[in-house]
């Protein structure tokens, strides 16, 4: 009976949906974090009768046929890149960029990652680096004895060194544009790949047309919107339920059928 394989990948499909769900859930408060939706397409379908071939009596056109799916499958799990809410942290060193843009991390390996959270810090040589250690690209180094260090909107980083009254400029923030943001690959730590369905990054100064503007003392939140998520939830396990009543529904047919047979 087709039903219960049907049904079941009904079922394999809503788990993939809870986990993507929970997912999103887990990273509720994590900086930068971009939810993301399961997107599910329908698998094969069997041919019962063609439409648009001539009926029976070779008289006319069948108008419509007969034609049954065996199920869905997960097609990809998108990433929404949508603006996170913006936290105040009152740290000079923590940034957040509004509008479209990535920060550029400098891997172990020497590649090229991306990133939204911009909680940066100081390393033992004063280079401008993330929570884990990565410099940020391209270089900022900034002196042990640096004062009111300022970034400005369009990502230009001074400060005041020693005791002087005048600003010295320490480097320039640069940021990259994907011509599809949703062909990054996620890494974990907060980090993207750039990949062959992302296109190459495009490089530019904050606030440039098309690019997003720099926000200093602000860190980007998540973009998970609890209320949606808890409704999703529920509606993934409204949707797992029917799929086992079909499966406990096609049992009991097959099981009928087994008994008329003895």
């Amino acid at each position: 009976m087709r039903a219960l394989a049907i049904a079941a990948t009904g079922m394999d499909a809503q788990q993939t949906n809870l986990e993507v769900i929970a997912n999103n859930i887990a990273n509720i408060n994590t900086t930068g974090y971009k939810r993301a939706r399961a997107e599910f397409t329908d698998l094969l379908y069997q041919t019962e009768r063609m439409q648009g071939v001539p009926n029976r009596a070779n008289q006319a056109i069948v108008p419509e046929g007969a034609n049954i799916g065996l199920g869905v499958q997960t097609s990809a799990v998108r990433n929404i890149h949508t603006q996170g809410n913006l936290i105040e942290t009152g740290n000079k060193l923590d940034v957040a960029i509004i509008g479209q843009g990535w920060f550029q991390i400098e891997a172990a390996d020497g590649s090229t990652l991306y990133s939204r959270t911009g909680s940066f810090n100081k390393n033992a040589n004063g280079n401008l680096v993330t929570v884990d250690g990565y410099n940020v690209i391209p270089n900022i180094n900034i002196p042990t004895d640096a004062q009111d260090i300022t970034v400005t909107r369009t990502g230009q980083v001074t400060a005041r060194i020693g005791n002087a009254t005048d600003f010295t400029e320490l480097g320039q923030l640069t940021i990259a544009n994907f011509a599809n943001e949703a062909g990054l690959k996620p890494l974990g730590d907060n980090l993207f790949a750039q990949t062959p369905a992302s296109g190459d990054a495009v490089i530019g100064v904050p606030d440039d047309p098309s690019y997003g503007y720099i926000k200093q003392s602000y860190l980007e939140g998540s973009n998970v919107d609890a209320v949606k998520e808890i409704t999703d939830l529920i509606t993934a396990q409204r949707a797992y339920e029917m799929n086992s009543k079909v499966i406990t529904t096609a049992d009991e047919m097959a099981s009928i059928v087994s008994k008329n047979l003895k």
